[in-house]
């Protein structure tokens, strides 16, 4: 009797929940119960309850919309073992792009739970699913109940959420393909990377609290983005279809400092889908804005950057941003006591606005195309908010939220935007109701859910209410887009283990950087050192010997033959070390590090070495300004013999076949060391020095700019 008991408990647990849950009177939970249809049997009794409220939305009959699915789908999504999943799928696609039309959707707690236990249905769309799951254990559970240990305190407010929440959760699969029929929830681009975000707490599993609060956290950042235009910002030249994405500095402890040269000033950035924008804060008011422009092609580059006090580079606390109409970078510190989390913020919601532009441009899309990449992009950045103000979430380079800075930085990632290309390229303007089989080639749905969300981005966009705005999605088909980023994501592991190595093999110090590559260049230095000994004659026989052989290679051409050689012997090393080194881990490369030096000597071996390079590039200027005064004859009588050198070489090169000039060039050099050479050499090079100091440098003007017009 207990078992009975338990069975009907657990399978009409979530509409004992809705009796308590729902904010309606009994008389319309009555009306609603005395209309509600048969259930179908392939169905669980979850996913029965998820149809049968997808009906009342769609007011339409549960067997009239399974009349339709039968009819309109394919036979391939009506198998047996598919079915109740893909009329599932089928019905959830057709609720939410109604549900969707409501500006204030996200506000509903009705849409929060009704999409979540969409999600569990997916799971479980069917009794013998449901029962598979009832009778797994769930780990996460069990992790919860380990991490509390008994204890009254719990490490974080997300796990004390969890801990208690209910039993049941989502996986992965299940919000990978529900969340992303509202464009607005998520991207099928970045959805895992979302599920992650939300589930990094709760051993990948997705509890309703966090997902609830997830959307909440979105409604909130969305509402706050639509209502942003006031008097506050009309120092912005903004035009009617620019955004404003998100505003930095308007807090006193959050301040906002722009660099130029070695000057800054407090003031508030604002990023809109368009442009960044810095106000200067002057006397209790902010001065007009400056336009730093990432729309037009303008060579721009945004990266991370040191910035400090009178142009140091202490911080790495700074975005720079750089532009050919720009006459020295621009940079924006985000000053902050602990870490750089609002500059990394900020550099990945700058580059993704960036990126999308430059992805729009390189494939010239027409402006519906352009508007729905940017919808695209401005959505990504709204989750990201979200996400980061809800739970503190930072990305990584391959966790991001964002879709195009994770096409740029996934292995492969050009693939993916390859495929984004493609389906876009199908796009049509006009967007009014279409089929379900027409809807993924046919809707610019990132477009149509900020246009009813209230944003407008395109001027002529068709906003009418029956617009179809869920996601690119096709009932019991893989996206497209989706199978590009699993590829591209099955190349990341390594990536990141290459990478790690990168990092760690990274050492500090000029001296130790040089005793590792010299260790590094062991060989290399050895092959020198024997060469310039052989060239020295120190022992003629082996010198003798290597000058006939060479000599032989040069002219019967076998050259070429030797290098081939040698690329075929390191091919046949590196198979050799692959077979017999198989499973073996690589052994560290032992260095013996230099004595280590205090303060003053690092500073004193750095401004030798600086010393060095300005040597360096003073005698490479020096040269240069000859060779330019030869070119224009300022010493006529040198001009005349380089002129004749000159015809002399070009005469050979056409004329004398090319071995025996490589010969001729190295019995030249190989035997400047013999005895009977070695003074005519050193005579014929003091000649050449001689007459190369007598070239005068040709003269050179700086010209200094104006430091008042520099300033401004």
């Amino acid at each position: 009797m207990e078992g009975v008991w338990e069975n009907f408990m657990r399978n009409n647990q979530s509409t004992l929940k809705s009796l308590f849950q729902r904010k309606k009177s009994s008389s319309n939970d009555e009306e609603s119960l005395e209309s509600s249809p048969r259930s179908i049997p392939q169905l669980s009794p979850l996913a029965n309850s998820v149809v049968f409220r997808c009906s009342k939305i769609l007011k339409i009959p549960t067997e009239e919309l399974q009349h339709r699915f039968d009819i309109e789908l394919p036979e391939s999504v009506k198998q047996l073992f598919t079915y109740a999943r893909n009329f599932l799928e089928f019905c959830s696609y057709q609720a939410l792009q109604k549900v969707s039309r409501n500006p204030d959707y996200l506000s509903d707690p009705e849409f929060r739970r009704l999409t979540y236990e969409m999600m569990l249905a997916w799971e479980a769309p069917c009794v013998e699913c449901e029962r598979r799951i009832q009778e797994t254990p769930s780990n996460n559970v069990e992790e919860v109940e380990d991490e509390e240990g008994g204890s009254l305190f719990y490490s974080s407010p997300l796990n004390m959420a969890v801990q208690v929440d209910d039993k049941k959760t989502v996986g992965r699969e299940a919000f990978a393909r529900i969340a992303p029929l509202c464009a607005a929830v998520a991207d099928i681009i970045t959805v895992h990377n979302l599920f992650d975000a939300l589930t990094r707490s709760s051993g990948h599993q997705l509890h309703f609290l966090v997902y609830d609060k997830y959307l909440r956290s979105l409604d909130k950042v969305i509402k706050a983005a639509r209502n942003t235009l006031g008097p506050s910002l009309s120092n912005l030249p903004l035009s009617e279809v620019e955004i404003v994405l998100d505003i930095e500095g308007a807090v006193p402890t959050q301040p906002v400092l722009q660099h130029v040269g070695i000057s800054a000033w407090p003031g508030r950035l604002t990023l809109t889908n368009f442009a960044l924008y810095f106000e200067s804060l002057g006397v209790g008011l902010y001065d007009q804005a400056v336009r730093y422009d990432l729309a037009t092609d303008l060579k721009q580059v945004i990266k991370p950057e040191l910035t400090g006090p009178l142009g140091a580079r202490l911080f790495d606390k700074a975005v720079m941003y750089k532009s050919k109409i720009v006459t020295e970078p621009i940079y924006f510190e985000f000053p902050e006591f602990k870490g750089n989390f609002r500059r990394d913020y900020w550099l990945d919601i700058s580059l993704e606005i960036l990126h999308a532009h430059k992805f729009a441009r390189k494939r010239k899309f027409k402006e519906t195309q352009q508007s729905e990449v940017l919808a695209r992009a401005i959505l990504g950045i709204f989750r990201y908010r979200a996400v980061r103000e809800a739970f503190q979430f930072f990305a990584s380079q391959y966790k991001t939220l964002l879709s195009f800075n994770l096409a740029e930085s996934l292995p492969g990632g050009d693939m993916i935007l390859e495929t984004l290309s493609s389906r876009l390229a199908l796009l049509n303007a006009n967007t009014s109701p279409c089929t379900v089989k027409q809807l993924p080639t046919s809707s610019p749905v990132s477009l149509l859910a900020l246009g009813q969300l209230g944003f407008i981005i395109q001027k002529d966009a068709n906003m009418d209410r029956e617009s179809i705005i869920v996601g690119d999605f096709c009932v019991g088909e893989t996206n497209p887009l989706e199978i590009a980023v699993k590829k591209s994501v099955s190349h990341t592991g390594r990536a990141e283990a290459a990478q790690a190595t990168v990092d760690q093999v990274k050492v500090e110090g000029i001296d130790t950087n040089l005793a590792i590559m010299k260790e590094l260049l062991f060989l290399v230095i050895q092959l020198g050192t024997r060469l310039e000994l052989l060239a020295s004659w120190k022992d003629p026989f082996k010198s003798t010997v290597f000058l006939m052989l060479t000599s032989c290679a040069i002219m019967r051409e076998w050259i070429r033959y030797i290098l081939a050689s040698v690329f075929v012997f390191f091919a046949i090393v590196m198979l050799w070390h692959k077979h017999f080194n198989k499973g073996k881990p690589l052994e560290a490369f032992r260095i013996t590090a230099p004595p280590n030096r205090n303060a003053v000597e690092q500073l004193l071996t750095l401004q030798e070495a600086i010393s060095q390079l300005e040597a360096l590039i003073q005698t490479g200027n020096v040269i240069l300004l000859k060779i330019r005064a030869l070119l224009f004859a300022v010493l006529p009588q040198a001009t005349n013999r380089v002129a004749l050198l000159l015809v002399f070489m070009a005469v050979l090169l056409a004329f004398v076949p090319l071995k025996y000039l490589i010969l001729f060039v190295f019995l030249e050099t190989f035997t400047r060391e013999l005895p009977f050479r070695r003074e005519s050499n050193d005579r014929s090079l003091r000649r050449l020095r001689e007459w190369w100091f007598r070239i005068p440098a040709a003269p050179v003007q700086l010209i200094r700019a104006d430091h008042d017009k520099k300033k401004k």
